[in-house]
């Protein structure tokens, strides 16, 4: 998550040193002052900088899931709306031929987006890395699906929508991957545009539910 033009850092005589600049730069003040007020009912905090990249592929065809678990450690779940995971990466379907993977760890370098482009080739597929234009948020605490229903509009009952399944949806204007990791804990990848407005907006919503 970096731009070459703003974000490269100028170290004694190299100039070839890059600073990875958080898409929630614009509210960080806001992001630290909610961290230190974290509570059981609501805390917030950003997971960035984890590889993320988008994969388009048919499942029936072999040579396409063999390559992608070959590199990622898992085959891409068939059901809708479902996470599957391996030591290191998790696949979740975003529709029958689509699939969003995502690093478990915040080591962002490029390179998952290029070995799923390598070990892809020779298939009817595509695999792009949207890490730079998108960032991982973790929710929790006792209140985080009332938090949630004020600006979404699924239905987050724990019986309907708990852990190993993700939905595409949306925060008010903002275009979310919504991804339950625990009973009262959830994970949203949201795009880079919407960073700065998303994170306003959830915090506001929890401001009266988690003072």
């Amino acid at each position: 998550m970096w731009s070459e033009t703003k974000n490269r850092t100028h170290v004694a005589e190299r100039s070839d040193v890059v600073r990875l600049e958080s898409p929630f730069i614009g509210a960080a003040d806001l992001l630290k002052a909610r961290q230190t007020r974290a509570s059981k009912k609501f805390a917030m905090r950003e997971r960035a900088f984890l590889d993320l990249v988008n994969v388009r592929g048919e499942l029936s065809d072999p040579a396409f899931v063999v390559a992608f678990e070959r590199v990622v450690g898992c085959r891409p779940p068939a059901e809708p709306n479902t996470v599957a995971k391996s030591a290191s990466y998790d696949a979740l379907w975003l529709g029958p031929d689509e699939w969003l993977v995502r690093s478990t760890e915040p080591v962002q370098t490029g390179a998952l987006g290029a070995k799923l482009a390598e070990a892809l080739q020779g298939t009817y597929s595509a695999a792009v890395d949207v890490g730079s234009g998108s960032t991982v948020v973790e929710i929790s605490g006792e209140c985080v699906r009332e938090v949630l229903s004020r600006g979404c509009p699924l239905d987050l009952h724990p019986r309907l929508f708990g852990e190993g399944q993700c939905a595409q949806s949306h925060y008010f204007k903002a275009s979310i991957v919504l991804i339950p990791s625990g009973r009262d804990t959830f994970e949203i990848v949201v795009r880079r545009s919407f960073a700065d407005y998303f994170c306003r907006i959830i915090l506001d919503a929890a401001a009266s539910l988690a003072s």
